[in-house]
């Protein structure tokens, strides 16, 4: 079985170096860090990921912008998104059932069985 593709778009580089070793670990995924929401749009297309780990407060670009961006791009239109954000608290994020204008978010920190039970959720099979 090939292992799920993952990228995490977010400024916060300690922050990104342990989800994606959190989430290695799991032997399931591949992941690819962009901490430049600018250099996203470029890198998602060369690498190609399953799914994008979006942080919503970013320098340069918000999250929103970013994925109308990936909305608007032939080849990464339907990759799935899920933001991160510290922007809310968790029993926020269960009062409105895990979405945020129809995209799936969570709070950060993230809770990694959460975080796994999400990916699993939104990966296309």
């Amino acid at each position: 079985m090939s292992k799920k593709r993952i990228m995490i778009v977010d400024d916060e580089a300690p922050f990104t170096r342990l989800l994606k070793l959190s989430l290695e670990q799991t032997g399931e995924y591949v992941v690819q860090l962009e901490n430049d929401p600018r250099k996203a749009i470029c890198g998602a297309k060369q690498f190609s990921p399953d799914l994008l780990l979006m942080d919503v407060m970013m320098p340069g670009m918000d999250g929103g912008t970013l994925a109308a961006e990936f909305q608007a791009s032939e080849t990464l239109r339907g990759v799935p998104i899920v933001f991160l954000t510290a922007a809310v608290k968790r029993d926020e994020v269960r009062a409105h059932a895990g979405s945020i204008g129809g995209l799936p978010f969570l709070a950060k920190p993230v809770d990694l069985a959460e975080l796994a039970q999400c990916i699993r959720r939104h990966l296309p099979v």
